[in-house]
């Protein structure tokens, strides 16, 4: 007699392998890496926009002579102690006799101290740049602040400044910028102050209209259905579509700037202590250039202050130019 065994369960056998599941990184790790590409696109796109700037910029010969002069005085400028010694502008340690007409020692002969007018042209373009371009920068500022908020947010807030705008284009600015400078203290601080704010209308003006543009587009309308508010849209959607205007008004301005700057100091108003050109041009009227016929006094600053303006403006016109093609201005 045979028995017969009970069946038994199969032993289960352990799963094969499987390889694991792929997960996604934390939030933590990723927003960084999106960070750090979206800059270096950012970047990017900046220096491909610069260098068709400057493809374009190089096309205007006008531009590049403005420029090439812009640059040659900006150097003399900085490198004046290097190239005409820091006493230059030393009335105790005059080098030569009062008003010597030019000669081998003195290029540009010597003012009423006996000091080297080339000298004192160096020092001076310091002056007359710095004021000039503070100056230009203040006042592209404040009109482009005014413009952007007048042109936002319209209303009665647009009425009043525009209003007050208007007021101020119709003063003679060099009259407004001589008060100014006649009441406060003579620095170069004040001369910058002054220039700044009675300057800036014009810029105002044109970043009003710039701003109307921008605004009437379709993506101003999404920016502010997705709640943009009035920073934002301005500060990311505005801005930067009126910089190219306002940098081509920068330069516009400087010369101006500069211009004002001299007819200051030439009527007295300027700062003392320091030599700028429009300063040479007063202290010539005063030691009787003038009358004397003594013309290396009077010529050399004056043609200073016109070609460091004509530059600028050449500047100026070449970068609105390419900043706005449809001006179809002349190279």
């Amino acid at each position: 007699m045979t028995t017969e065994s009970a069946p038994t369960d199969p032993v289960p056998s352990d799963p094969a392998p499987t390889d694991p599941v792929p997960t996604d990184p934390a939030p933590a790790t990723r927003a960084p890496a999106v960070a750090k590409s979206a800059r270096s696109l950012a970047w990017t796109r900046r220096r491909h926009s610069v260098a068709r700037f400057w493809r374009e910029y190089r096309t205007h010969r006008a531009g590049l002579v403005g420029l090439a002069v812009l640059v040659l005085i900006a150097l003399a400028a900085v490198f004046a102690p290097l190239l005409v010694g820091s006493d230059a502008q030393s009335v105790t340690g005059a080098p030569g006799d009062p008003m010597e007409s030019p000669s081998g020692e003195f290029p540009l002969g010597t003012d009423q101290f006996g000091r080297d007018l080339l000298g004192l042209l160096v020092w001076g373009a310091r002056m007359s740049l710095t004021v000039g371009l503070l100056a230009a920068v203040l006042s592209v500022a404040i009109g482009t602040l005014v413009g952007i908020t007048a042109g936002h947010f319209k209303g009665w807030y647009a009425t009043v400044i525009m209003r007050i705008t208007d007021w101020f284009l119709v003063m003679p600015t060099l009259v407004l910028a001589i008060a100014l400078a006649a009441v406060m203290s003579g620095t170069i601080w004040t001369i910058i102050l002054a220039i700044g704010v009675t300057t800036w209308p014009t810029t105002a003006r044109l970043v009003r209209a710039q701003t109307l543009a921008v605004e009437s587009r379709p993506y101003i309308e999404r920016a502010q259905a997705l709640g943009g508010g009035h920073g934002h849209i301005m500060a990311r959607h505005v801005l930067p579509n009126v910089m190219p205007l306002v940098l081509a008004q920068t330069t516009l301005v400087i010369s101006g700037a500069i211009l004002t700057e001299a007819t200051l100091a030439f009527l007295g108003l300027g700062d003392p202590t320091s030599v700028s050109w429009g300063g040479l041009l007063q202290d010539a009227r005063e030691a009787g250039a003038v009358s004397a016929g003594h013309w290396w006094y009077l010529a050399p600053p004056g043609l200073a202050i016109a070609v460091v303006a004509l530059a600028f403006t050449l500047c100026g016109r070449a970068v609105e130019s390419v900043l706005n093609p449809r001006l179809g201005a002349s190279r």
